[in-house]
């Protein structure tokens, strides 16, 4: 006669405890599939895009494993008996042709119209703003404000955005590939030499976050940071006015 043992089933209770801590102390993260928390217009969409990705691969896998799982108890055998055969069953081959295709033309759907609204950009954007990326740095120019800032090896560069207002960035390379990333905006886009690139954004909240570069471009990729920075338009003028006149010194300065 085999008796329970306490401790055994303590041993067993404990990775399962720390999985449900783990899950439920994530909280918000949890309901976003882990993704960072989105910082722009174009985030959000995405953000819905990668959830209900998500949750309809869960679904497909759900179902899945449950039909394994119907399958081998209701068909177990304790014996060399083999279950009825049947050459053909005409309903559950529709089933798993069609479905599979609806799945994908529903996602498909769902994509593609999420990256009209994300690749779109309007006639008259209320910033512009050049990025250029070098080895193994990255440069800033407003061409309307006047502005430029570069940064150096001893300084990453900061990138002064608006909140509320529509933004573009027009990305360009000196030498080779690199790629625009800032993560809490869900989306990154290349620079590659002689293709003229652009995204647009619209910051909705202020906040101070870390840019860098997505792709290997050399020897010093790892240098290929960045600094955006996010603030009221009204504040933005002002540092905008402040660097025209030369009061703020240096990419790095704080506001």
């Amino acid at each position: 006669m085999l008796l329970h043992s306490p401790r055994r089933g303590f041993q067993r209770s404990v990775p399962l405890g720390a999985f449900v801590l783990a899950v439920g102390s994530s909280g918000c993260g949890a309901s976003r599939f882990w993704a960072p928390e989105p910082v722009t217009r174009e985030g959000d969409r995405i953000l819905r895009l990668w959830q209900g990705s998500t949750i309809a691969a869960i679904c497909v896998g759900a179902l899945v494993w449950g039909l394994i799982g119907y399958v081998v108890f209701k068909y177990r055998r304790r014996d060399d008996n083999v279950p009825a055969q049947n050459p053909y069953n005409v309903p559950v081959e529709v089933v798993y042709t069609v479905a599979p295709i609806l799945v994908v033309a529903v996602l498909f759907a769902f994509t593609f119209g999420t990256q009209r609204k994300v690749v779109s950009t309007s006639a008259r954007p209320d910033l512009v703003v050049e990025v250029t990326g070098f080895q193994w740095q990255w440069q800033f120019h407003y061409p309307r404000e006047q502005i430029t800032v570069t940064g150096t090896p001893g300084a990453v560069p900061t990138l002064v955005l608006p909140v509320g207002q529509t933004v573009r960035f027009r990305l360009q390379s000196t030498d080779v590939i690199h790629s625009f990333w800032i993560p809490r905006f869900l989306s990154k886009r290349d620079l590659i030499p002689g293709i003229d690139n652009e995204v647009q954004v619209q910051v909705k909240e202020r906040g101070t976050w870390v840019g860098r570069c997505a792709e290997f471009c050399g020897l010093d990729h790892y240098k290929m940071s960045f600094s955006v920075r996010a603030v009221a338009p009204a504040e933005f003028r002002r540092w905008a006015a402040e660097q025209r006149s030369g009061v703020a010194a240096g990419a790095g300065d704080t506001l």
